[in-house]
């Protein structure tokens, strides 16, 4: 067998090239692909005669299963039922696709994936082998649309021959498989050249299987929502809005306010001008105390960088916290919102008791609202 080389290009030529080796891949080649770990070895899952052609380059038993390659997120609903895909899976999608991180889903009922019916035989041991799939969505804009194009469930592995090292450009490839495959795409040196991590989801947890680009404590970012609320000295407002936030996750998770973190929530406050180490003030603690939430222990925290980058929903009390969070991070902006659409929830500090129980009506008001958009 010949193998035939493809050089990707930009402009029209370079997405032509993309839709002819997505076909042949749909159509049951074996197609080489770039992503930005290693190159991969794919073949289309419903395809009997791809599947035991990867099997056989790959050296690989019938009982060894092989990761789905997907070219866009929401690609991962074809093959888990909604069971998979709790609030953990869609936090580690959300934030860790496109990239360098493969998700094993448990899948109780393969045949319940809306996938099953359309893979062959071959296919579907190859994916469902242990009743879980793995999931993989490159961070690779030619390599992702190739798997997009395709329009098909594709199965992928390294492409290498089994126990020899995964290759990082075209070179290793064709040392490797020059022959044994139809199409390479030549999408130049891998970014990392290093491995995928490897994560198993089971319900509220996870389980890290193999360490590869992302580190451990990545990973741990990824499992964990983060919700960081934004005023001017974090001694009313924010710590108002984080006490009275914990204190309404904790009733819909059904556990206490001190076991957030078993489900990977953490609640956060911080000002864009307080003093690290002030008092909240008595005020604030007693209005949420009435409320059921207990924020006598907190100490004021300074708005930093380090505490909006792992922010997922970033909540402020007013406009012009939108615009110190803009000059932090700019990144950051699309995910830093007022807490209450309507406008600014006005400083009650140095008010009477009343001014405070009004700004922690519209806190708790407003966090009624926004939390129903968030999923825990």
């Amino acid at each position: 067998m010949e193998t035939e080389y493809i050089s990707l290009q930009s402009g029209a030529a370079g997405h032509a090239a993309i839709r002819r080796a997505a076909q042949a891949l749909a159509d049951g080649a074996l197609v080489v692909f770039p992503t930005e770990t290693v190159y991969g070895v794919g073949a289309a899952a419903t395809r009997q005669e791809s599947v035991e052609r990867l099997r056989e380059v790959k050296g690989r038993s019938w009982k060894q299963p092989f990761t789905v390659h997907i070219g866009r997120r929401e690609d991962s609903e074809q093959f888990v039922g909604g069971e998979g895909l709790t609030p953990v899976a869609r936090r580690f999608i959300r934030k860790g696709w496109p990239g360098p991180l493969t998700l094993v889903f448990p899948v109780t009922d393969p045949s319940a994936a809306p996938v099953f019916a359309s893979l062959s035989e071959s296919g579907r041991t190859a994916i469902y082998a242990d009743n879980s799939v793995g999931l993989r969505y490159p961070d690779h804009p030619q390599g992702a649309a190739v798997l997009a194009e395709a329009g098909a469930p594709i199965i992928a592995s390294s492409a290498n021959l089994g126990g020899r090292p995964a290759p990082t450009d075209v070179d290793g490839v064709r040392a490797e498989l020059d022959g044994k495959v139809d199409i390479v795409i030549d999408g130049g040196p891998c970014r990392y050249k290093q491995a995928s991590t490897i994560v198993s989801l089971n319900g509220t947890g996870y389980k890290v299987l193999r360490t590869g680009v992302y580190d451990e404590r990545t990973v741990r970012r990824f499992a964990t929502l983060t919700l960081l609320f934004v005023c001017t000295g974090n001694t009313c407002r924010s710590p108002m809005a984080e006490g009275l936030c914990r204190k309404l996750l904790a009733e819909r998770l059904g556990c206490e306010v001190g076991h957030l973190g078993r489900h990977g929530v953490q609640v956060l406050s911080a000002g864009t001008m307080s003093f690290p180490g002030a008092r909240v003030s008595a005020e604030a603690v007693e209005v949420c105390r009435q409320r059921g939430a207990e924020i006598a222990d907190h100490v004021a925290r300074h708005l930093s960088v380090d505490l909006i980058h792992p922010a997922d929903y970033i909540f402020v009390m007013g406009r012009h916290h939108l615009e110190v969070i803009r000059s932090l991070s700019p990144a950051a902006a699309a995910r830093a919102e007022l807490l209450d659409p309507s406008g600014d929830i006005a400083d009650p500090v140095g008010g009477t008791l009343q001014d405070y129980d009004a700004a922690a009506e519209r806190i708790e008001k407003a966090l009624r609202t926004r939390l129903q958009e968030i999923p825990v």
